[in-house]
C-alpha cells in the first residue's frame, strides 16, 4: 500500500513541470496572438482610406495657346533662384530655357539671391536674359550663418565627422547653411516680401517642355499651395534624427497623425518582426534612425525640392515657421545635414490636407541625374502651326523639334528621354505613389506594385 501511495505521489510531482510548460505555453501563445491582433489593428488604424474623388489632376492636358493664357491677370509671383557668381554660365543657361519654355510669355520678375555681394558680370549678363524685372539681392549674413545656440566649433567638428563618415555633402559648411536657409530665413527676404507665390529655380536645370498656361493662376483657382515634380528617398545617414523631432512637435502641439502623414510611414512595408507594439516602443525608446519615440517609421520619401512652385503665404505663417523654429532650436542642420526637401515635405504633410498639393506632371523637369517628362500629346494637341510655339526655338516637328506623340501623353513640345523619347521618368515612382496616395482614389493594385509598375501620376498611367 506504501508502495502505491509513493508511486501516486511520484506521478503528480512528474506531472506538475508539465503543467507548468503547458500554462507557459498557452501565456506565450495568447501573447503571441495578442502581438499578431495589435499589429493587424495598427496597421488598420494607420491606413489611408481614398477618398471618394481623385484630389489632384494635371493643370493642362496639351499645348494651349500661350498668347491667350498671357492676356489674364498675373498673379504676385517671381520666380527665385539662388546662385553664386561662380554659376553665372549654369544660371544663364537655366534662365534662357525657362524664358524659351515659358516667361518669354508671361514676363514674371524673377529674383536672384547671392550670400556674397553679386558680381557685375553676374547682373549684367542675366539682365540680359531675363523678359521681365531681374532683381538681385544679397542675403543678410545673420541668414547664413549658424543659429543662436549652435556653437561653430562644435558645428564645425560635427561636420568634419560627417564629411569622414561618408555623408552626402556632410562636410561642406555653406551647403549646411543652404539648407538651413531654404528651409526657414528664405521666405521672410526683404526681396521676396511683395510676392505671395514663388517658383524656385537652381542654376543647371532644364525644363524641356513648353509651359503655355500659368502655373501661378493654376495653383491659385485650384486651391493648391505647395507644388512638386520628382519624389525620392531621402539619403539616410543625413538625417536619422529629423522625423523624431518632426514627430515630437506634432505631439506636444497635439496635432493629428493625418493619413496624409501617414503616407510618410513605413507601416505595412515593415518587416513582420517589428510591426508588434513592444517592438515599436522598443525601436522607439532605443531612438533608432528614422524613428519616432512611439515606434513610428518615415519611409525616407520627399519631395525634390529644387523645383517647387508654392505659396508664400504658407511658409511664411505660423503653422510653419513654429516648426522651422523647433527643428532649428534642435540644432540638426548641423549636428547632421538635414537637407530644406525633407523639411518641406514632412511639413506639408503634417500641415495641409492632400487636395492643397499639386504634382506638376505635365512638367518636363531635369536636374541632373533625374527628371521627367510627361511625353507629347497627340495630334492637335500640339497646336500645329501656332504662330507663338512655332517661333520658339528647338520647337519644329523633326529630330531637333519634340519628341513623338503618344496616347495618354499630356505634354507641349516635350523632349523627352528614351530612344524613342517616350520615357516618363528614369526614376522610380514608389515613393510618388506613396506620397499622393491620400490623394488618389484609383491606385495600383499590390500585383502592380510588386511588378514595379507604377503610374506616372494621379489620373496618368505610366
Amino acid at each position: 500500500m506504501q508502495l502505491l501511495v509513493l508511486a501516486g505521489a511520484l506521478v503528480r510531482r512528474a506531472r506538475r513541470p508539465s503543467r507548468r510548460l503547458g500554462l507557459l505555453f498557452k501565456g506565450t501563445a495568447l501573447v503571441a496572438l495578442l502581438c499578431v491582433f495589435e499589429a493587424l489593428l495598427h496597421a488598420h488604424l494607420h491606413g489611408i482610406p481614398r477618398p471618394p474623388r481623385d484630389l489632384d489632376e494635371p493643370f493642362a492636358r496639351h499645348c494651349q495657346d500661350p498668347r491667350i493664357a498671357a492676356q489674364r491677370p498675373r498673379e504676385k509671383a517671381a520666380l527665385v533662384m539662388l546662385a553664386r557668381n561662380s554659376e553665372l554660365d549654369e544660371a544663364r543657361k537655366t534662365i534662357q530655357n525657362i524664358e524659351a519654355q515659358f516667361n518669354q510669355w508671361f514676363n514674371y520678375p524673377v529674383v536672384f539671391l547671392n550670400n556674397e555681394p553679386w558680381d557685375p558680370a553676374f547682373v549684367r549678363e542675366l539682365n540680359a536674359s531675363v523678359s521681365g524685372q531681374a532683381i538681385f539681392d544679397t542675403i543678410p549674413a545673420k541668414d547664413w550663418f549658424f543659429p543662436p545656440g549652435v556653437s561653430p566649433d562644435k558645428a564645425r567638428e560635427s561636420m568634419a565627422q560627417q564629411a569622414a563618415s561618408g555623408v552626402y555633402k556632410g562636410g561642406l559648411e555653406s551647403y549646411h547653411h543652404m539648407c538651413r536657409f531654404y528651409s526657414g530665413a528664405f521666405y521672410t527676404q526683404p526681396a521676396l516680401a511683395p510676392y505671395k507665390w514663388y517658383w524656385r529655380l537652381e542654376p543647371g536645370v532644364r525644363y524641356t517642355c513648353a509651359v503655355t498656361y500659368d502655373p501661378f493662376a493654376a495653383m491659385a483657382s485650384h486651391g493648391k499651395t505647395y507644388g512638386y515634380t520628382v519624389a525620392l528617398w531621402e539619403e539616410p545617414a543625413t538625417c536619422p534624427s529629423l522625423f523624431r523631432e518632426v514627430d515630437a512637435y506634432r505631439e506636444a502641439n497635439h496635432l493629428p497623425a493625418t493619413p496624409h502623414f501617414n503616407t510618410l510611414l513605413e507601416t505595412a512595408d515593415r518587416p513582420w518582426y517589428q510591426r508588434p507594439w513592444p517592438v515599436r516602443k522598443l525601436l522607439g525608446l532605443l531612438g533608432r534612425p528614422h524613428t519616432s519615440r512611439a515606434g513610428e517609421r518615415w519611409n525616407l520619401c520627399h519631395y525634390w525640392s529644387n523645383f517647387e512652385i508654392a505659396s508664400l503665404d504658407f511658409f511664411r505663417g505660423a503653422a510653419y515657421q513654429s516648426l522651422f523654429a523647433h527643428l532649428d532650436r534642435r540644432g540638426g542642420f548641423y549636428a547632421e545635414r538635414w537637407g530644406d526637401a525633407p523639411v518641406h515635405s514632412l511639413a506639408v504633410h503634417l500641415l495641409l490636407p492632400p487636395a492643397q498639393l499639386h504634382h506638376f506632371s505635365d512638367f518636363g523637369y531635369h536636374h541632373h541625374p533625374f527628371w521627367q517628362c510627361p511625353g507629347n500629346a497627340p495630334g492637335e494637341g500640339q497646336l500645329p502651326g501656332n504662330e507663338a510655339l512655332d517661333g520658339g526655338p528647338g520647337r519644329e516637328q523633326g529630330a531637333a523639334g519634340w519628341t513623338r506623340e503618344s496616347e495618354g501623353a499630356i505634354g507641349c513640345r516635350c523632349r523627352c528621354g528614351g530612344e524613342d523619347g517616350t520615357w516618363r521618368r528614369n526614376n522610380r515612382g514608389i515613393c510618388l505613389e506613396r506620397m499622393q496616395r491620400a490623394a488618389a482614389a484609383t491606385r495600383v493594385g499590390w500585383w502592380e506594385r510588386w511588378r514595379g509598375r507604377y503610374p506616372y501620376s494621379i489620373g496618368v498611367p505610366g
